[in-house]
């Protein structure tokens, strides 16, 4: 049975990783965790309203650290405190798009990255940080770009 913690949301999708499944790793959040994926999904209910309501179709979003290290993912990743979360928005349009939308809304977030044409991170800033509204874009053979690009 499904966790929900949103609408449209639920703690489950927000674990699963396939890299975890086959490895054997443990995705298993602390009471900690779980109360940052419930900011995250208030966040990911606030996109998904600006998307005019379509499905987000999530591809990551929390990892253990074991799980982050096994994915090669940023040794401070904000996934790894369950503020960060990677998904599409097919029947919105494409990530480019969906990147651009979020970044022109007045949605708060601390990093919003258009990864490899592929797909959107968002990340939310800690309770105590300020959020710096940060937009950023990567390609294969870039490191990270400011702004959101269609290309390097």
């Amino acid at each position: 049975m499904a966790t929900n913690l949103s609408d449209h949301f639920t703690l489950e999708e927000l674990i699963l990783s396939q890299t975890a499944a086959r490895e054997g790793i443990d995705n298993t959040p602390s009471p900690v965790i779980v109360h940052n994926l419930c900011r995250l999904v208030e966040v990911l209910e606030e996109v998904r309203s600006l998307l005019g309501g379509v499905p987000m179709l999530v591809s990551s979003g929390y990892r253990s650290p074991a799980l982050n290290q096994a994915v090669k993912g940023a040794n401070k990743s904000a996934h790894m405190d369950g503020l960060a979360a990677d998904f599409t928005a097919p029947r919105f349009g494409t990530v480019i798009q969906v990147a651009n939308k979020i970044a022109d809304s007045q949605i708060v977030y601390d990093q919003l990255i258009h990864e490899y044409g592929s797909w959107v991170h968002i990340a939310l800033a800690a309770t105590d940080v300020t959020p710096r509204r940060e937009n950023l874009s990567i390609f294969r053979g870039t490191g990270y770009l400011r702004g959101i690009r269609d290309r390097a």
